[in-house]
């Protein structure tokens, strides 16, 4: 008969086996926990946990104790014990500050300057015990400690040692989401909005839960909830009710929840006829619907505005800056401790300046005018989150204004949801970009994090591409993207190699060769999207309106920032915009080391040259081929390195569960009908003006151009809603 601990691991066993045939379709994200499969690591693992103990009482201290259970409980396949009746190996989890047991382990030096989120981890040998401990300054550091454990095992690395100091360069690292209150989700592709707002706040979905613990274990602390372009009613005492009740369950987890502020909200809530900033009675109006909010949700973290862009109402309405407004409303959270975000995000059709220049045009002479809890959140570059960016000139604009970053998670312009392209990659290329702000090595990274100015708080935003799809992000690779996102939000100096290769033996496996083969593909994937898509610095080319699939052809949308030809220009002669001194001149609100680069033709960085140059059909590039010949094979090359990503995938049938194999197959499918798609129909396009033969290796479009131009897709997922 078995003795009550190997029938206890047993019916562990069985139940993750059958939890991993039937639930393997993504939804555990990379928290999947699966008993670990090398016998000698695992009762090495075992040994180092054989009891945990817990020190303080807390909602953050039982979602901890959670986890454990769950991890540890389901890594290790035995129950774990809460207590101090461990022989060989102890896990200890404590506030430094509260214990003295934690105190006896640790110098104080030890854990200087981890201020709220910062954690240590110690591996420490204490006669014939070996003790892990665990400890912080508050207890979400405590959480982040204990994921960051969890994830050694996962990845099963060698704990017998540890001695591992973790402290966030950024205070707010949150997700924007594009949520609309009817569930719509804008520029979205992964079903409708996980918050149901009909049934809150008295139905609580366990999906809320599981995205906090998701969130939590990359180091996500904050969530606006709602879309930037945004509705008023979310202000209302009743939406507020609801917005309480997310705030309740997301504490626990160390996520503070923002809101979008509409900026017309006292007109359309309060019945005024004005939202005019420096109006005593709108200020008046703000302050007590702050008041209001504060009184329900203690640690409220602030708001988010896109104002006078897109449409969107704004301080300019009213012959007023973008200064009056965010600092009417950093006034009404200051005695909150609250933010306000105010994105960058400003163009306009009257406006007769290239659209990359518009909003340095408008925040730079604002440049200190701000309150001190303003952040300005400015987007990765000028135009539209396009498959490569060069970085935006904001960051080298702004000396006395905090800025915060805005990357976008959900792929608008990157194959939305069916194209595998990890971003890890790029993430790092813009925040590794030197402004030359304050010199060399004033790299962007260094300008959100608050190295070169004194501020209250640094910020780092990520538009979410969350869904009420069963795995979250419609593409399972999408889940990647998130978890980069987190992790750079945390520590900016983190490989992107090292982020994937993490995220893939949490999601897939940790078997070397699985590891090394999906590596390489997501560190390709970005670039051989921009091959299919946007090579040499050509952008904003996608299909107007969805965005979704080529329309270099598009000229007939009301403004003409919103056309395709309004970015190529491309012409008998070449392709590309002129923003030198000699078109645009966009490249003057850049600092002069770095204009200097970009303004040269010859010299300058071939990924942004049809951004910055129009370039003639003719010109020899660095590979010895005229242009018109070498985007013909940047096409074909994208379209080669996306059938190499299915050829990969294909080898690892068996090696992968079935079903999110298919899944990911059938995806990897439909890119590389894309991607020839775009290859196809861009090269019929512009063919019709370079008037050269298509070059050896290329082969001839499979439609005549009229067929390309005539496709719709009216009900492409994630279409901006017009109220």
């Amino acid at each position: 008969m078995p003795c009550p601990r190997f029938k206890f691991s047993l019916l562990f066993i069985i139940f993750f086996t059958f939890s991993n045939l039937k639930g393997e379709d993504g939804y555990r994200l990379w928290l999947r926990y699966n008993p670990i499969n090398n016998t000698t690591l695992l009762e090495s693992y075992r040994e180092m946990f054989e009891s945990v103990e817990l020190l303080g009482e807390s909602a953050t201290m039982d979602a901890i104790r959670n986890e454990l259970e769950m991890g540890l409980g389901g890594l290790l396949s035995q129950k774990i014990n809460f207590g101090e009746s461990a022989n060989k190996g102890l896990l200890i989890i404590g506030n430094y500050d509260q214990h003295e047991k934690i105190k006896a382990f640790l110098e104080p030096e030890e854990v200087e300057n981890l201020g709220e989120e910062g954690f240590v981890i110690r591996t420490i040998q204490k006669d014939n015990q070996k003790l892990i401990l665990i400890t912080g300054l508050q207890d979400k550091a405590l959480l982040y400690g204990t994921f960051h454990l969890l994830k050694l095992l996962q990845t099963q690395e060698d704990i017998s040692g540890l001695h591992f100091k973790s402290i966030p360069k950024i205070k707010v690292r949150m997700l924007n989401h594009w949520d609309n209150l009817d569930r719509t989700v804008e520029r979205g592709y992964a079903g409708f909005s996980i918050w149901n707002w009909h049934q809150l706040p008295e139905f609580i979905d366990q999906r809320y839960i599981d995205y906090a613990r998701a969130n939590a274990s990359i180091g996500i602390n904050g969530v606006s909830l709602t879309n930037v372009n945004a509705n008023a009613l979310i202000l209302r005492p009743d939406y507020l009710e609801k917005v309480k009740a997310l705030a309740d369950i997301f504490r626990a987890y160390g996520i503070k929840v923002y809101l979008t502020a509409r900026f017309s909200a006292p007109i359309e809530l309060g019945g005024m006829e004005t939202a005019d900033p420096l109006n005593n009675e709108v200020q008046q109006w703000w302050n007590e619907k702050t008041r209001e909010i504060y009184e329900l949700i203690p640690d409220f973290g602030g708001f988010l505005v896109k104002a006078n862009s897109e449409g969107q109402p704004g301080p300019q309405n009213y012959g007023r800056t973008h200064a009056d407004g965010a600092n009417m409303l950093a006034e009404a959270v200051n005695p909150f401790g609250g933010i306000v975000m105010w994105r960058a995000f400003v163009y306009s059709n009257e406006e007769p300046e290239d659209r990359h220049k518009q909003a340095n045009m408008e925040f730079q002479p604002l440049d200190g005018k701000f309150k001190q809890n303003v952040l300005i959140q400015v987007k990765n570059g000028a135009i539209d989150f396009q498959p490569r960016e060069p970085f935006h000139p904001l960051f080298g604009a702004m000396k006395k204004t905090p800025l915060m970053m805005e990357f976008q998670i959900t792929q608008e312009y990157l194959g939305q949801g069916t194209h595998l392209v990890y971003l890890g990659g790029f993430y790092k290329e813009v925040l590794d970009a030197d402004t030359y702000q304050s010199g060399k090595n004033t790299t962007v990274a260094k300008v959100i994090n608050g190295e070169f100015l004194d501020q209250q708080v640094t910020a780092m935003a990520g538009v979410s591409n969350i869904g009420t799809d069963r795995n979250w992000t419609s593409h399972t690779f999408g889940q990647a993207n998130w978890y980069a996102f987190g992790r750079l939000a945390w520590d900016d100096q983190i490989n992107e190699e090292e982020i994937a290769k993490e995220w893939i033996k949490m999601t897939f496996s940790n078997d070397s060769e699985i590891v090394n083969a999906l590596n390489n593909m997501m560190q390709a994937s970005h670039e051989a999207m921009v091959n299919y898509m946007t090579p040499l610095g050509l952008h904003h080319i996608m299909a107007a309106g969805h965005h979704y699939g080529p329309g270099p052809w598009v000229d007939f949308m009301s403004r003409a920032d919103w056309n395709s030809t309004y970015y190529h220009k491309a012409d008998n002669e070449g392709i590309g915009f002129n923003r030198t001194q000699s078109g645009s001149d966009a490249i003057s609100q850049y600092h002069p080391k770095v204009a200097e680069k970009l303004s040269d033709l010859e010299n300058c960085p071939e990924e942004y040259l049809l951004w910055f140059h129009h370039v003639s059909w003719n010109k020899k590039m660095d590979s010895g081929n005229i242009l018109w010949d070498e985007i013909c094979l940047r096409y074909q090359k994208g379209v080669d390195q996306v059938e190499g990503f299915l050829n990969t995938w294909n080898k690892l049938e068996g090696e992968i569960d079935k079903e999110r194999f298919l899944h990911v197959k059938s995806l990897l499918t439909i890119q590389l009908k894309e991607a020839k798609w775009w290859r196809d129909s861009c090269i019929a396009y512009f063919q019709t003006f370079s008037k050269l033969p298509i070059p050896e290796g290329v082969p001839q479009p499979a439609k005549n151009l009229d067929y390309y131009k005539s496709l719709s897709f009216p009900y492409s997922p994630g279409i901006r809603p017009r109220w």
